[in-house]
């Protein structure tokens, strides 16, 4: 299956009342954590300039909190919204096979909540790190304008598009030593097309799960013809 088919069927099935209820569940907690965030900042912000003066600073703590979210919420939506849906991919998986891949449904295999909470992590400290590596070389290329942006985008391509293979792939593995299927070529232009997307407000509500449907389609098509990569 191709790429732009993958990704026109998981936009059709956005309206799957079990995909509606995962969109709600990882929007309503994605916001949760920036709200959570938001709230802790104007605190710390308000006793640090209260621990300078006493003067009447006219809601600059919540001025400062409110910058200081906007710029996390550019910089870390896709790495916070892509850790809450490790959580729920199992239900958008489960949606995409229950309508396109019945069979599938003979090779699932539960993960413990214990190995879902260590993926979850891991996946945060890759993304952390690659994109904490990525900062020099991203410095280096401001000056052209785009290359800056390039950088980030391919990290982050890479580190998506590997995220949302797994979020299927092992669910589904026979044993740790087995290779997962889905290309490198088509797991990185997934990923670079959900952090597109992950890049546009509202759209980025959306892209997590979009993703995750579009990698089952992709790995269930590869495992169909015995295709690994």
């Amino acid at each position: 299956m191709s790429l732009p088919a993958a990704l026109a069927l998981s936009i059709r099935q956005l309206g799957d009342p079990a995909i509606l209820k995962v969109l709600f569940k990882t929007a309503l907690a994605t916001l949760a954590i920036f709200a959570a965030g938001g709230a802790g900042l104007y605190v710390l912000v308000e006793r640090a300039i209260d621990s300078v003066t006493s003067a009447d600073t006219f809601g600059m703590g919540a001025l400062v909190a409110a910058a200081g979210m906007i710029l996390a919420g550019w910089f870390l939506f896709r790495v916070v919204a892509l850790f809450v849906l490790q959580f729920f991919a199992e239900d958008v998986v489960r949606a995409v096979e229950a309508k396109h891949y019945p069979q599938a449904a003979h090779t699932v295999r539960d993960i413990p909540l214990s190995e879902e909470v260590g993926n979850a992590f891991r996946s945060l400290a890759r993304t952390v790190l690659a994109n904490a590596a990525a900062l020099p070389v991203a410095g280096l290329l401001l000056v052209t304008g785009v290359g800056a942006a390039a950088v980030f985008w391919a990290v982050n391509a890479y580190l998506i598009g590997r995220e949302l293979r797994d979020m299927v792939w092992l669910r589904h593995r026979v044993d740790a030593a087995e290779i997962a299927p889905m290309g490198s070529a088509k797991r990185f232009l997934l990923g670079g097309v959900v952090v597109a997307l992950l890049a546009i407000p509202f759209v980025n509500l959306l892209a997590p799960i979009i993703g995750a449907a579009s990698a089952t389609h992709l790995v269930h098509r590869a495992r169909e013809k015995g295709i690994d990569a």
